[in-house]
């Protein structure tokens, strides 16, 4: 009896997951677009919030629109809950924490009334500019790129710990050569004209005068323009990899995750079955 009552709701379940969690069917190419379109429409609606001619002159529309928006998206998230096996991984997820914050400040600007709160309450309805990384759930490319970015995580730490290297012993460098007169009036502060050097942003605000130090400076920058190369260097090798891979759209029915092989029959990150 419990198999009996067990088969139609996993089919349910499953027929849900489907639209709102993959694209292959009509319903869930449907369902993505209409979801885009939402997102979009959202974060508009916070941008136009925040000029003073449209929202003294709308407040109330904007309102009401936003709270449509709201209920929206947290019909949304709830049928995401429903729609897999392990809502609490969902929801802990990248994504589920995403879905999440894009309905979660609307809700608590009700708890934070009063004149003197009104700060607090603008920086919580702005945090709902967040929707829009719920497009990420409807880029089909996107776990390749995340892919990408997990397999070059190790050569990107070592390249960063090496610019740390760099910029700190010339940044020490350059605190003895041109001292607190020159306006290097401290190690910190050599180290950040050290980082703003080797990044080639130049803002200008401190500047070596010394012929030493500005022989240092210009060696820095010429270093700045030939390792700035490095690191898409890392990125690229690691996304055309990526890309042979050829991952399927599949969404995991327990945790929501894709990207799997096409010969893949559990989940990589929960070791569900993909195919029931």
């Amino acid at each position: 009896m419990a198999n009996e009552e067990e088969g139609p709701r996993r089919g349910w379940r499953h027929r849900l997951h489907t639209v709102v969690f993959e694209a292959d069917t009509f319903a869930g190419w449907a369902f993505d677009v209409a979801l885009i379109v939402c997102i979009l429409a959202s974060v508009a609606t916070v941008m136009l919030e925040s000029v003073p001619s449209v929202r003294a002159q709308h407040r109330a529309t904007l309102d009401a629109v936003e709270w449509g928006f709201t209920f929206l998206f947290t019909a949304e998230y709830v049928i995401r809950l429903l729609a897999v096996r392990r809502p609490l991984s969902y929801a802990t997820s990248f994504y589920g924490v995403i879905d999440l914050l894009a309905v979660l400040p609307t809700y608590l600007s009700l708890f934070l009334p009063g004149a003197e709160s009104m700060v607090t309450v603008r920086v919580l309805r702005l945090l709902r500019v967040f929707r829009i990384f719920k497009l990420t759930h409807h880029v089909g490319e996107g776990h390749v790129l995340l892919a990408a970015l997990r397999g070059s995580r190790r050569k990107v730490s070592v390249f960063l710990v090496a610019i740390l290297t760099i910029v700190v012993v010339v940044g020490t460098l350059m605190y003895l050569v041109e001292g607190e007169k020159n306006g290097f009036t401290s190690i910190p502060i050599s180290i950040y004209w050290a980082i703003v050097t080797v990044t080639t942003v130049g803002f200008g605000d401190i500047v070596p005068r010394t012929p030493l130090g500005q022989f240092v400076a210009a060696s820095l920058m010429i270093t700045g323009y030939a390792i700035i190369a490095i690191p898409t260097g890392i990125f690229t090798a690691e996304l055309t990899a990526a890309a042979r891979k050829e991952l399927t759209r599949q969404a995991c029915p327990a945790c929501s995750v894709q990207g799997h092989d096409h010969d893949a029959r559990f989940c990589k990150y929960c070791a569900a079955p993909l195919n029931e």
